[in-house]
């Protein structure tokens, strides 16, 4: 009999303490499988301890913690995407496409793996491939200032500017500080040829750029912008600042030279397009311009050498016998000159038929 009291004690006693952990949410003892799901999976461990090591820069050792996750879980596509991230930053693409696919294959949607392989394939210029994957990315539906940037960047490349320039904007509107992509909506401006717009928006970038990290291709595109609108002084300080910070761009030489003859700087044009010859000595761009800043300093004999090699170097360069044409009036050869100009107007140049009709008839 007291045995049995003991028994009923026992089972009444297990009730109330089950009933009292199911009343504290703990859903009794039959639960307790339950409760154990809750701790961290091991490859979720590994997962943040690479992300750590990622953001110190260790990629090597966050690889190996990342490659044990799916060995693991082999579909565990987050540690995938990791690793083909840092397959990008060793410009590793053939492993990062690898990788991606991987990602792909256990999650089909999976934004970031769609959007960066299309980065990828952009930047080898397979453009349709590109396409395929930005466009999978696309029908997620999912607002990212980057994913707007590079398809627009897509778009230029395809000559489907007014597209861009909208795909640029959303970038923006997504991020009002993604100066990259005020510099994308002004290449966008001067494929349009509104140069005007193309110098505002660049305008927006210097504000926004850090300065610790200057972008130097900005200045070389504002000073393109500002030569095209006639703004030459504002071209010449866009190209003092940047080559003094890239020196040795024979295209900032030239294009700087051209900026200082519409200024009648013609001997500081000389000095530019003397070093433009020094990186390429070869260039009949140089020498034409360096005959044309001659001829604007009355150094005809010396202009006319400029010139000379100009068109020995390129026989079918109108612009350069249009010039010489110049030189030759100047030097009192109207023979010379008319014979300059109808050559160059049998090679389509437009200025050279108005020329003639001034001058040589």
């Amino acid at each position: 009999m007291y045995l049995y009291r003991r028994l009923i004690t026992c089972f009444v006693l297990f009730l109330s303490v089950n009933s009292f952990a199911q009343d504290l949410g703990l859903g009794g003892f039959t639960d307790t499988k339950k409760i154990d799901t809750l701790a961290p999976k091991p490859e979720e461990e590994l997962y943040k301890g690479a992300l750590k090591l990622i953001d110190s820069v260790k990629y090597k050792e966050a690889k190996i913690e990342l490659k044990k996750a799916v060995k693991i879980n082999k579909e565990y596509f987050q540690a995938y995407n990791k690793l083909a991230w840092i397959a990008i930053k060793e410009d590793n693409i053939g492993e990062a496409d690898y990788y991606f696919r991987l990602v792909l294959n256990y999650d089909p949607n999976n934004f970031e793996a769609l959007k960066t392989i299309g980065i990828v394939y952009l930047n080898q210029k397979r453009y349709a491939d590109c396409k395929m994957f930005f466009d999978s990315a696309a029908a997620q539906r999912i607002e990212d200032a980057e994913f707007y940037y590079y398809r627009a960047k897509l778009m230029l490349e395809g000559k489907s500017y007014k597209e861009a320039l909208d795909m640029a904007n959303y970038a923006v509107e997504a991020n009002p500080k993604y100066y990259e992509a005020y510099i994308l909506k002004a290449d966008c401006r001067f494929a349009r040829k509104e140069y005007n717009h193309a110098i505002k928006e660049l305008n927006d970038a210097v504000k926004l750029i850090p300065a610790d990290k200057p972008n130097y291709d900005l200045y070389r595109s504002r000073a393109k912008a500002k030569f095209e609108i006639a703004d030459y002084k504002g071209a010449i300080t866009d190209w003092n600042v940047y080559i003094d910070a890239v020196p040795k761009i024979e295209e900032a030489y030239i294009s700087r030279a051209a900026a200082k003859i519409n200024t009648n700087d013609n001997s500081g044009a000389v000095a530019d397009l003397d070093e433009a010859i020094k990186i390429k000595p070869k260039n009949p761009v140089s020498y034409n311009y360096r005959g044309v800043a001659k001829g604007g300093l009355k150094q005809y004999v010396e202009a006319l050498k400029d010139l000379d090699y100009a068109i020995k170097l390129k026989f079918d360069y109108a612009p350069a016998f249009v010039n010489r044409a110049a030189i030759k009036f100047a030097s009192k050869d109207k023979h010379g000159a008319c014979e300059d100009l109808n050559k160059a107007d049998s090679l389509g140049d437009t200025m050279a038929f108005k020329l003639i009709d001034k001058y040589c008839k």
